[in-house]
């Protein structure tokens, strides 16, 4: 049963008067709005406390760890970002060496600059045809551990954000060997092991520390999120130290009651299968008629998520960024990211048949449009890149150390004339806020081809000050 959402709902009916914070003071008429004003409350008698947790929050907590199989879990009312922060921190010690998917979110790149840590990159094999980046290779992982005896943690991400997921389980079985322990960034992948048409949940696999963003896959309010401890080689008490730091001390109440509303539907075995196998169903047949679809195409990977629906436009010179704006504006349809040439629905149990059914017939009228546009030769469109693959780039400076140098910094290149410079800032589209380029890193003519493709047709590059520039280092010149 959701505990902490019914006490809210019980203590807004309850004649208590707040002279406490916050300043709405369950007052929903003043403000004249829907806004749940009357359950918004602060750290009062019979309500716990989310950073020293011994009464509902606790249940919640204790509940979610049954829910999702691990040793230990806490609520993070920060998203996932919270969860990554504080695990890294907890893991590592100032300047350590840790080993990282490239294709990380920026957040973990923000625990690698906090604890000035020194970054090895495992880089994923790349689908040509699909034009999509794979899962992280164990094989890659055990080579950077042999090579790399001082590593003192290591991080993927699985899902990434297009769906696509890794062996975790053999993945962990190569980090445990070396002792050390493994994070898995499973922010996209909230919904595993709740059905056996998705993926076991990492916890189950050999993860020690994995960060779930609820929000993002299921029936919980943007912000919420879990981190799970499991085994012995993550210190606990460092990593609720640490979501001191990261969170507030001010906890929505209303944030976490839709984590306690989420739980108690996983918790519900019946319900659960339910929902899960009637969303599975939709899903299988909604992937089954776009596959129907002759020039754009459904993508899936050897090992993918179901819920996420990626869809290519390589075949007919269609962007990503094309497709995105045509269902948005033509359809009414927003999807979640467009990148290169492929577009993302993200789907969860709460989709209907009917939003399901609404895309599948977007796609295939699009498709259709696109077979009948035979164009001569004279008015073709240019080609696009025939793949947005970012090439590996020149790790010169840790984070740190080049977010801190003091010189002077030249004036925003241009990306024409970014090659062979040492970037001082993050490059990322977002969605997904991989970085394209990281802060010390040598920037190649190959990416700087790319970053302008991506300008040239309508995409935003974010992490930089100044559009169409990156700041670089004053002091290295650009070598040949």
């Amino acid at each position: 049963m959701a505990t902490l959402y019914k006490e809210l709902i019980k203590y807004s009916q309850s004649g208590y008067y707040p002279f406490h914070m916050p300043g709405g003071k369950r007052n929903s008429k003043l403000m004249e709005t829907g806004l749940p004003y009357h359950l918004d409350i602060t750290e009062i008698e019979g309500f716990d406390d989310l950073h020293h947790s011994v009464g509902l929050i606790k249940e919640l907590e204790e509940r979610a760890a049954k829910v999702y199989n691990s040793d230990e879990t806490a609520i993070l009312v920060n998203g996932s970002t919270s969860g990554l922060l504080a695990g890294i921190m907890a893991c590592t010690n100032k300047g350590d060496k840790i080993l990282v998917g490239r294709n990380s979110h920026k957040a973990i790149y923000h625990g690698i600059f906090l604890n000035e840590l020194e970054a090895v990159y495992l880089y994923s094999e790349y689908d040509e045809e699909l034009d999509c980046p794979l899962g992280i290779n164990e094989k890659d992982v055990k080579r950077a551990l042999e090579e790399n005896m001082d590593i003192k943690a290591v991080v993927i991400t699985s899902p990434t954000f297009e769906g696509v997921v890794s062996d975790v389980e053999e993945i962990a079985r190569v980090v445990h060997q070396k002792g050390i322990p493994l994070i898995v960034d499973e922010a996209h992948g909230a919904h595993f092991g709740f059905s056996n048409g998705f993926p076991a949940n990492s916890n189950t696999l050999g993860g020690d520390l994995v960060i779930h963003s609820v929000h993002k896959t299921l029936p919980s309010l943007t912000q919420t999120a879990l981190i799970h401890k499991n085994g012995s080689l993550v210190d606990w008490n460092k990593v609720k130290f640490y979501l001191q730091i990261f969170q507030s001390s001010s906890p929505s109440y209303i944030l976490m009651s839709s984590i306690d509303v989420c739980i108690s539907m996983l918790e519900d075995v019946e319900k659960r299968e339910e929902y899960f196998s009637e969303y599975e169903s939709r899903l299988k047949r909604a992937r089954e008629k776009i596959k129907e679809c002759s020039n754009l195409k459904l993508v899936e990977t050897e090992h993918f998520d179901l819920s996420k629906i990626l869809i290519s436009g390589k075949k007919v010179n269609r962007t990503g960024l094309e497709l995105y704006h045509i269902l948005l504006e033509k359809y009414r349809l927003q999807m979640e990211m467009a990148t290169g040439f492929t577009v993302l629905a993200m789907t969860s149990i709460a989709d209907t048949e009917e939003g399901l059914e609404r895309l599948v017939n977007a796609l295939k009228e699009m498709d259709r449009v696109q077979a009948q546009k035979k164009k001569p030769e004279s008015e073709k469109e240019p080609e696009k890149s025939s793949s947005w693959k970012f090439p590996k780039l020149e790790q010169v400076y840790k984070i740190s150390d080049s977010l801190s140098r003091k010189e002077e910094l030249k004036k925003g290149l241009p990306f024409k004339d970014c090659e062979n410079h040492i970037s001082k800032e993050f490059v990322y589209l977002y969605p997904p806020g991989t970085p394209l380029i990281v802060p010390g890193e040598r920037i190649c003519k190959k990416a700087t081809e790319i970053l302008l493709q991506y300008e040239r047709v309508g995409y935003k590059i974010k992490g930089i000050r100044e559009s169409g520039k990156i700041e670089v280092l004053a002091s290295e010149e650009a070598k040949p």
